[in-house]
């Protein structure tokens, strides 16, 4: 997809961080909007900042039925999507045998069930499209594992393996499929989610964690949306966002077993020229 103007996007987690960045950049470019996300306050400030008319709406994306609704609305309203990008995520901090299951399964229904609904949502309306962009967002973590991140971990590394077989099953069609792996991005992932532990399991708090991580966030929200939109009008099949994900993802090919030591290595220089435990 050369160009983003006069097309149909659709943007899940659009009320902050990268979401938000994507919509504004989008909205810049000439596309017709659909944001949704489910904090209805942030989604406001969103298309408040945007102006006009944008299609939005606060969604669960955990509701089968939430979601096939807001599909419904695209089509009739916009006519269909030409992109849809499923960016709606959680996090969780604790340690395995500590963690509680309803947490664990509450990030997997955002962040794996999540993109799967939207996808299988949405690909009728891609497919009649001439040309059509599926975009779902990983993370460094679909790369790398670490502690305390185990539930994150596992759906980020689902998100990576059903994208990467899903653009094999569309390569013959007009969908091109992007799987996205941010590093560090300055967003409110942390404080939006549910913290218990750091790295070395030591108890910490959502305020705690969240300021920790925006000390050592490396990329802007719209850096990382600069270079989504970038991959995405290069029919891109993966791209990594940052400096820091760049790195991670070289030592994870270079030292595929021991790359742990030398990240802890890495995070452990970064804390202490920040001042941050994570």
């Amino acid at each position: 997809m050369k160009s983003l103007r006069d097309s149909n996007v659709v943007i899940t987690g659009a009320g902050s961080g990268i979401g938000r960045a994507l919509a504004e950049q989008a909205a810049r470019e000439g596309a017709r909007l659909a944001l949704c996300d489910w904090n209805e306050e942030g989604l406001r400030e969103t298309v408040a900042g945007i102006g006009g008319s944008v299609l939005h709406e606060k969604l669960d994306v955990r509701s089968d039925e939430g979601v096939r609704s807001f599909a419904d609305r695209v089509e009739r309203e916009l006519g269909g999507a030409h992109v849809v990008v499923n960016n709606a995520g959680v996090s969780v901090s604790e340690h395995v045998g500590a963690m509680k299951r309803e947490d664990f399964e509450w990030l997997f229904d955002v962040n794996f069930w999540g993109v799967v609904r939207c996808t299988e949502a949405f690909l009728p309306q891609l497919r009649r499209q001439r040309s059509a962009h599926l975009v779902n967002v990983s993370s460094i973590f679909g790369i790398i594992a670490v502690p305390s991140q185990s539930a994150y971990n596992a759906s980020k590394f689902a998100v990576r393996g059903y994208t990467e077989a899903l653009r094999q099953e569309l390569a013959d069609t007009a969908i091109r499929v992007t799987c996205v792996h941010p590093g560090g991005v300055r967003t409110n992932i942390c404080a939006n989610g549910r913290q218990y532990s750091n790295l070395r399991g030591e108890p910490t708090d959502v305020k705690e964690l969240s300021e920790n991580f925006a000390k050592l966030a490396r990329t802007s929200p719209a850096k990382a949306a600069e270079i989504i939109w970038a991959a995405v009008r290069a029919d891109a099949p993966r791209v990594l966002v940052g400096s820091d994900a760049r790195f991670a993802d070289l030592v994870q090919r270079v030292f595929p077993t021991r790359y742990p030591a030398v990240l802890r290595g890495f995070t452990a220089l970064l804390e202490r020229a920040t001042g941050s435990r994570v």
